[in-house]
């Protein structure tokens, strides 16, 4: 693809009812994120009517009117984050006329590259992401923009500053967002949400050990430290991001699709192979979760080759509000979600006939070993990156199969593809559940083109075993 974009405008939406200041104070939850990158989600719908005066006299009034009526129960997002030179921790703080920005935009890119099952180069997703504005004293909490593709649909970008909220929370405010945009044009009288996805600001819900906040805080001092070689950070209290790796332009982005039935197949196999006779007798964990992570993660490391020897890992998040004891409410909004971790591998582990079930026995063991305690190992988390061997394949996931992201319809149908952009920075991969709803997984890639190419036959090979 060879394609441009043109920035048609960039306005402010308020929250339609935002008379009322809000300061919500960062958990320890938040903490662990306050300086990673942000996650970018790229929404498209496909829609032929979508002409540019369509777009420019129905779809874009439309989203700019329940953008700002939803936001009216989530004022924090249109607040700032901000660490006062008095306070132990940054806090979002949102002030009546706070605005989100929101960009529109006209693409004359290929709609169904995007969508389709075929590999695409991932510059082309950058221009339909927004940025947040950082500096070292305020960050934006989020950014949105709208473009169009002329006669073939139009997309919805979100970027989510990941210390104000995680995934649960963001897709909690989409389908708000989309429930308000929908009903909207239904000229539904008293457009109200959900109960499940009116948002609770209550932070006394997260109940932690009395020093953690300092703890996490601290070990972001020493990690920062460590990656500047030595170097003290010059202002310890800067909202900065954390430097993410660069991009490389030879990157190219691809979804497989897996079936209901394709899960199954893996599913049954991993049960043959583990009760053969030479296998341990340990019975595995084999979650839906836990069949497709280990497999996409047997072929990653396959498909990169190389040394035998190298250290790999993997990693992913954990959603704990339902793993602590009193439960967090599903619609509390901010961070809940810590992470696990594994990093005493060799690739070679994974090159044989038995990768895949070498793979399905450490993700179904950190699966099983989840419990409360995984909430409160943040610091241990974050003292786990100074420990990575150089060279090292890492390997993490965004989404969840959970989240139900097909079902954001805004009025205009379900999504055709969402994509996560921001896998890009680092060594992960996306999941959602298949557009479909009939039980399957997507899976999103980002690789060099050479890598992709092996791992795309890699995993469709593996699925005719």
């Amino acid at each position: 693809m060879d394609s441009s974009l043109d920035v048609i405008e960039v306005s402010r939406v308020t929250p339609s009812d935002s008379s009322e200041s809000l300061t919500l104070p960062l958990t320890f939850f938040d903490l662990l994120w306050y300086k990673l990158h942000p996650v970018q989600r790229v929404i498209f719908y496909r829609l032929t009517d979508a002409t540019r005066p369509f777009f420019d006299s129905v779809i874009v009034p439309n989203l700019k009117s329940s953008l700002s009526s939803t936001l009216s129960h989530y004022l924090p997002l249109a607040g700032q984050l901000v660490w006062d030179s008095l306070e132990q921790k940054p806090s979002i703080v949102y002030t009546p006329n706070d605005a989100v920005s929101f960009t529109i935009a006209e693409s004359n890119a290929d709609f169904s590259s995007f969508t389709g099952n075929k590999p695409f180069p991932a510059t082309e997703l950058y221009p339909l992401a927004p940025e947040l504005t950082i500096s070292d004293d305020s960050a934006t909490a989020v950014s949105f923009q709208a473009t169009l593709f002329p006669n073939q649909g139009f997309c919805i970008g979100v970027t989510a500053h990941h210390a104000v909220l995680d995934g649960k929370t963001t897709t909690n405010f989409l389908k708000s967002w989309a429930h308000t945009c929908k009903r909207q044009q239904e000229e539904t009288p008293n457009v109200s949400l959900p109960q499940d996805l009116i948002p609770i600001y209550d932070r006394t819900v997260v109940k932690g050990p009395k020093d953690i906040d300092m703890k996490i805080l601290n070990q972001w001092h020493t990690v920062i430290t460590f990656f500047s070689g030595g170097k003290e950070p010059e202002n310890p209290k800067s909202l900065k991001l954390f430097p993410s790796p660069a991009i490389n332009p030879d990157v190219a982005r691809f979804t497989l699709d897996l079936t209901l039935e394709d899960i199954q197949s893996l599913r049954e196999r991993l049960k043959r192979e583990s009760s053969a006779p030479s296998s341990s007798s340990k019975e595995l964990r084999l979650s839906t979760f836990v069949v497709t992570y280990s497999y996409v993660l047997s072929c990653l490391i396959r498909a990169r080759g190389g040394d035998p020897n190298r250290p790999v890992g993997y990693g992913f998040a954990v959603d704990c509000r339902s793993l602590l004891d009193p439960p967090i409410p599903v619609n509390y909004f901010g961070n809940c979600v810590s992470a696990t971790f594994n990093m005493s591998l060799a690739a070679k582990t994974f090159f044989g006939e038995e990768g895949f079930l070498a793979a399905a026995r450490m993700v179904s063991d950190s699966v099983e070993g989840l419990d409360e305690s995984v909430a409160f190992n943040i610091p241990d988390v974050l003292a786990a990156f100074t420990t990575i061997p150089p060279g090292s394949q890492v390997l993490s996931v965004a989404g969840s199969t959970r989240f139900g992201v097909y079902g954001l319809d805004f009025g205009w149908g379900r999504p055709e593809r969402v994509v996560v952009v921001s896998i890009d920075r680092g060594e992960a991969i996306s999941m959602a559940e298949s557009r479909d709803g009939n039980g399957g997984v997507e899976i999103g890639f980002s690789l060099k083109k050479h890598e992709m190419e092996a791992l795309i036959d890699l995993l469709h090979g593996g699925l005719k075993n």
